[in-house]
């Protein structure tokens, strides 16, 4: 099974969340997606990617990530390049389970579980305005709400307001003050004001509902030692990201600083990015982000190594249709899956505009049925959108990157 076109889509209506199709000889068209500066993670898979691709057998997967990687590497690979390579990772993996007429889960060898929790990371889109609910001082009746969906794990964000904001990119979905430089203090203050969502989750369903707190690593280490310190009476699931995962010697001077669980990270990337995570005691739950550290190939040997020191994983994947696809096959697969992530607002939502089929979240877990490859697909609709940018490298325009 050849690969003879690539085609990478986006929209401006979610202007960071880009979608690659890999077409072979047979027919069959692979999905993959990815997330952040979509034109310049098109420019690696049409300028570079394509040459490495195209008339290439779909299934060497290892190779093709391999020399993928390779290319890259040469000039230094994270960012749009690791991007490029997560998508184009899993659309390969659900051309194989198409051509086989096998699900992803059992190509990686087959479900451990059935089905897996969600937690409901609490953003907002539509119907569903989560996010302003707890950040407008109502966290308890959205935990009551969550709950009457089945849901009995959310995140929130208490914190990220009393930083210096940036605003963040065009779509950036987690509110104007997630992204923004370190902070460097914080007052008794401020810390009592995050504290209070967390106060009024468990004062109105009390240990019904599982607490995970995003710091968007908005804090230095001595902050971070507040809020975890505030924490630890209210047993939250655990602590996120609360500082730069970039020094993993810090992370472990927090981790030894207090009793609460550390999850680490999504904005590391590939197996080499979490190895000192792991060996250096820094994290309690290991978090990658398929469609960022190198897809289904990559993020199968996280969990590996996390698994072999007794961690957890849980999957960060609230950024479109197809992560949420792909990260609960490999949860269903992988033996030390905790929980992934969702998002109510989005999987209810826009994520049924552009793909065929709605995902199954019940009574806060998720299933996938044995359909082959993913499971779903774009709609054709979506290739025609006024506002979608479409791209495409085929047999007949790849470049020869031999030639200076």
């Amino acid at each position: 099974m050849n690969i003879t076109k690539l085609e990478t889509v986006w929209l401006d209506e979610q202007p960071n969340t880009m979608w690659v199709r890999i077409h072979s000889d047979e027919g069959l068209v692979g999905l993959g997606e990815t997330y952040y500066a979509p034109r310049a993670v098109a420019a690696i898979i049409h300028d570079v990617f394509a040459n490495l691709l195209l008339g290439q057998d779909a299934f060497d997967i290892e190779r093709l990530w391999n020399n993928m990687m390779s290319t890259v590497n040469f000039f230094g690979y994270a960012g749009s390049e690791m991007r490029a390579i997560s998508a184009v990772d899993v659309a390969l993996w659900d051309l194989v389970g198409q051509y086989t007429g096998q699900p992803i889960y059992n190509l990686l060898g087959g479900r451990s579980r059935e089905r897996i929790r969600t937690y409901n990371t609490c953003a907002g889109y539509g119907e569903y305005q989560d996010f302003n609910a707890w950040f407008d001082g109502h966290a308890g009746e959205l935990a009551q709400d969550l709950l009457k969906q089945g849901i009995r794990a959310m995140k929130v964000w208490p914190w990220d307001r009393f930083g210096v904001s940036l605003g963040g990119p065009i779509g950036q979905r987690a509110g104007a003050n997630a992204v923004g430089p370190v902070g460097h203090f914080m007052s008794v203050e401020d810390l009592e004001r995050g504290l209070q969502v967390v106060k009024d989750i468990r004062k109105v369903v009390g240990d019904q509902m599982d607490i995970a707190i995003e710091g968007h690593a908005r804090w230095n280490l001595p902050v971070a030692i507040k809020i975890a310190r505030a924490l630890e009476p209210y047993d939250v699931m655990w602590l996120e990201e609360i500082i730069p995962p970039d020094n993993v010697d810090s992370y472990a001077r927090l981790a030894a600083a207090t009793r609460v669980p550390l999850c680490v990270s999504e904005r590391l990337f590939t197996r080499f990015g979490f190895r000192q995570v792991i060996e250096k005691n820094a994290a309690h739950i290991i978090m990658p982000d398929m469609a960022w550290t190198g897809g289904l190939s990559e993020t199968r040997k996280i969990a590996a190594m996390a698994d072999t020191y007794y961690l957890p994983i849980t999957t960060h994947d609230c950024i479109g249709p197809i992560a949420l696809w792909s990260a609960a096959h490999l949860a269903l697969h992988a033996p030390n899956t905790m929980i992934v992530e969702s998002v109510r607002a989005f999987y209810l939502g826009w994520y049924n505009d552009v793909v065929t089929d709605r995902i199954s979240i019940e009574d806060g877990h998720v299933t996938l049925s044995n359909t082959p490859g993913l499971g779903t697909r774009l709609r054709p609709e979506v290739l025609t959108r006024k506002d979608a940018h479409l791209e495409i490298s085929d047999l007949s325009n790849r470049k020869d990157m031999t030639k200076a």
